[in-house]
């Protein structure tokens, strides 16, 4: 019967045939059938596989999500309809980035072992720390924030301000990044840094029972102008224990007792005097400065204000 294609045998293939007309080896076609994604639609008298025409659709489609590293287990799943290409694509869109920012993370700590003639303890070191995740780089932040500050009734504002500032690396980080990464985790686990910031703390609560909890905005204001007058007498040349410092030092002491409610004199002085030196540990400063480079922030630079400040009470 002319027209009749009900007559007319459905091609069916050999596995040597698909490997043929698909450039995939036998070893792998028969892999993947035996794993189910490619399941045979014959057999030959003697056994031998044969596979239908949609054979070659399925293992064009199996061979792509191979290539994008998509697992046998869920390419089944998509050819039986259970999920789509395209959730299978979002899905693994994400992990190829995460791949990619692993991939620029080695590549950051290769260049700063290079840069930096690291022993192999070193570089262990700068591997393991450069390839934490976001989440564990926070986790030990909040640690030595924990640590640090356990028991003591800090100024919530204050902890809020070492909570918010975690360092965070770039997909790409420069090695400068990598570098301060590396000195901000072990500054953090530190006993002697993280007993020194207690004390400071410490400090702090004394100064505010004694004194009380000075305004944040006019504390901000006057760390502003200690900053700026600082600044402005260190690149003028002046030494702070001068004759010529004496007016800008009882400037800033008299605007610093104004801020702690108390009057100026010899005896606000001294006790000014041993506020500053507590809190003026230069790893704290560093810590700030590395989280600055990490994060690609301004670089803090209140503690040469802090230490003119302290050479000119000291003087006075």
């Amino acid at each position: 019967m002319d027209g009749d294609t009900s007559l007319c045998p459905i091609p069916l293939y050999s596995i040597g045939e698909l490997a043929r007309l698909t450039g995939l080896t036998v070893k792998t076609i028969r892999f993947w059938s035996d794993e189910g994604v490619v399941p045979p639609a014959d057999r030959t008298p003697a056994g031998y596989r044969l596979y239908g025409q949609d054979a070659l659709a399925r293992l064009g489609l199996v061979r792509t999500l191979r290539d994008l590293g998509v697992g046998l287990a869920t390419i089944r799943q998509v050819l039986e309809r259970e999920v789509t290409v395209a959730e299978v694509a979002a899905v693994h869109a994400e992990a190829l980035e995460t791949q990619i920012r692993t991939l620029r993370l080695r590549q950051a700590v290769l260049r700063a072992v290079a840069g930096r003639g690291s022993t192999p303890e070193e570089m262990e070191l700068m591997h393991t720390l450069a390839h934490l995740t976001d989440r564990e780089r926070r986790r030990l932040i909040h640690d030595f924030i924990d640590n640090a500050f356990e028991g003591l009734d800090v100024d919530p504002g204050f902890l809020a301000t070492l909570r918010d500032a975690m360092p965070v690396l770039p997909d790409d980080p420069a090695p400068e990044q990598v570098d301060a990464w590396v000195e901000l985790a072990g500054l953090v686990q530190d006993e002697d840094f993280r007993a020194g910031m207690r004390r400071a703390a410490e400090d702090q609560i004394r100064a505010r029972d004694e004194a009380g909890q000075p305004d944040p905005d006019e504390a901000r204001r006057l760390a502003d102008l200690i900053r700026e007058r600082t600044t402005e007498a260190r690149e003028a040349g002046l030494a702070p224990e001068s004759e010529a410092a004496r007016p800008l030092v009882d400037e800033l002491a008299r605007q610093c007792a104004g801020l702690a409610g108390r009057e100026d004199g010899p005896e606000f002085r001294r006790w000014l005097l041993e506020r500053l030196e507590i809190g003026n540990d230069s790893r704290y400063e560093r810590y700030w400065r590395l989280l600055a480079v990490i994060n690609g922030w301004p670089a803090p630079d209140m503690g040469p204000a802090v230490e003119w400040l302290i050479a000119g009470l000291r003087a006075a």
